[in-house]
């Protein structure tokens, strides 16, 4: 007998400022049994962070050659890919053939290792953004995790506030694209 997969519902107040950027994002994600927290967290910062008009959760995990997430034109076209995690990076290398813009946020107990090896051919090649979190922070977003989330993301200068009820954590994300 399969899992069920488990539901979140989330309401993001985003100030971006640098992107002047002022929503109110609702949206509910499925957990499959298989995605760990941190994943589910790293796809809901993603959704926040990068946003952008028609930016929707894709099948992910049970869908191989789907992003985290996407935009597409009218035309069917993306326009952006969006993964998390430490994904394999030939995977990325081939989205962009795909894509307008590929973007990862990467994140994970891993990253020193991957981000040695794998970084420069990623942030070298045209349209692929990588945005680089504190695991500290993907940890501490995990810890206080809940089936409803309400958070209140600033982001101003590079730096990301996050508000989770009366507590406010903050990061500054590492952002590598070409030129």
């Amino acid at each position: 007998m399969a899992l069920p997969v488990t539901i979140y519902k989330a309401n993001i107040q985003l100030s971006d400022l640098d992107r002047g950027i002022y929503e109110t994002l609702q949206a509910t994600l499925a957990r499959h049994p298989s995605e760990t927290e941190e994943r589910l967290v790293g796809r809901l910062l993603a959704y926040a962070l990068l946003y952008e008009e028609g930016l929707v959760f894709t099948k992910g995990v049970c869908e191989g050659d789907e992003p985290d997430l996407w935009s597409k034109a009218p035309d069917d076209r993306i326009r952006s890919w969006i993964e998390v995690g430490l994904p394999d990076p030939e995977r990325l290398l081939k989205a962009r053939r795909h894509a307008d813009q590929v973007t990862l946020l990467a994140f994970g107990s891993k990253l020193p290792g991957w981000e040695h090896q794998h970084l420069d051919k990623l942030i070298n090649s045209s349209n692929i953004t990588v945005i680089i979190l504190e695991q500290e922070f993907i940890n501490q977003l995990v810890s206080r995790l809940k089936r409803t989330v309400s958070w209140s993301i600033t982001v101003t200068e590079g730096n990301l506030y996050l508000q989770d009820g009366a507590e406010t954590l903050e990061t500054s994300p590492k952002r590598y694209a070409q030129g």
